[in-house]
């Protein structure tokens, strides 16, 4: 790595469950190193980073719009990053659909020249499963429903179809562009995946095999290589992700689920979260150190 580090961007994904702590610090123009980022998106992987001499932001992209959507929206906040920091590219983390923003940021919105790196964790870049089994089943009614409170409109985007037309759409793109993709993939087993992932995590198993929860382990993992038009390829990095994680722990969350092991009840629950976490943050910190 060079000794001039270039900032990171963390790209969070659909429907953010810490949207209600964002709103209250946007509201009240609170600095995120006044609220720290305990209760964050990604728990405590800013600052973990930070106090390591990186330079790390967060995004705020829409609740559920679409990835259209989105995308400008990390457009925008890239190159506030970029003014900001004087910098001439960024790296880009990116969890779920964050990993899919970035992608199309980067093909669609005109920024492969401002993007060295990014580095997708439980992104659907097949798409997944569950988004057309829900969708097709009722959603659609939902969606409709909540249309005048919400948009919801980036589930479809998480469909195999839209996720297939679009990968083949910007292989060539990918292939010869300058930026560099790596993939990570997770999947836990059935007892410990989060107890609210669990129904979703037993679909996916039974239909598409291994699975984070939300998304299939092969979505995760997306292509070993792209190749232009041209015949011109690039390889994309595939790692399993260090941990046995599902799709909450992948952004530094423990939950009670990860204690379900009957080898583990005798530990100490909170040494056991801390430990969990700790371990998490630490993948983090070697994906920025390797970048």
């Amino acid at each position: 790595m060079s000794n001039q580090r270039l900032p990171i961007v963390l790209a969070h994904g659909i429907a953010r469950f810490d949207i209600l702590l964002e709103e209250l610090r946007a509201q009240f123009q609170f600095p995120e190193t006044q609220l720290g980022d305990r209760f964050q998106y990604f728990k405590g992987i800013k600052s973990h980073l930070e106090s390591r001499g990186f330079q790390v932001f967060h995004p705020n992209q829409d609740f559920a719009g679409s990835v259209s959507l989105r995308a400008e929206q990390l457009r925008d906040r890239v190159n506030e990053v970029l003014a900001a920091t004087g910098a001439q590219k960024v790296h880009i983390i990116a969890h779920s659909m964050g990993g899919l923003d970035a992608r199309h940021m980067i093909v669609d919105k005109g920024m492969a020249e401002k993007v060295a790196s990014v580095t997708t964790i439980g992104t659907p870049h097949l798409g997944t499963i569950l988004a057309d089994h829900v969708i097709d089943h009722g959603g659609f009614l939902l969606k409709a429903a909540l249309r005048p409170v919400i948009n919801l409109d980036g589930f479809d985007d998480l469909r195999i179809g839209p996720c297939e037309e679009f990968n083949r759409r910007a292989q060539h793109d990918e292939a010869t562009n300058s930026v560099q993709y790596r993939t990570f993939a997770s999947s836990e087993v059935l007892l410990q995946v989060f107890l609210p992932l669990m129904g979703s995590a037993k679909f996916i198993g039974d239909h598409a095999g291994r699975n984070d929860g939300l998304v299939p382990f092969a979505s995760q993992a997306w292509t070993k290589e792209l190749i232009a038009n041209d015949g011109t390829r690039k390889p994309v990095v595939q790692k399993e992700f260090p941990l046995a994680a599902d799709h909450l722990n992948q952004v530094g969350w423990w939950d009670p689920q990860e204690a379900a092991n009957p080898l583990k009840l005798l530990q100490n629950v909170l040494k056991q979260k801390e430990d969990y976490e700790s371990q998490i943050r630490d993948v983090y910190l070697q994906i920025a150190q390797s970048l």
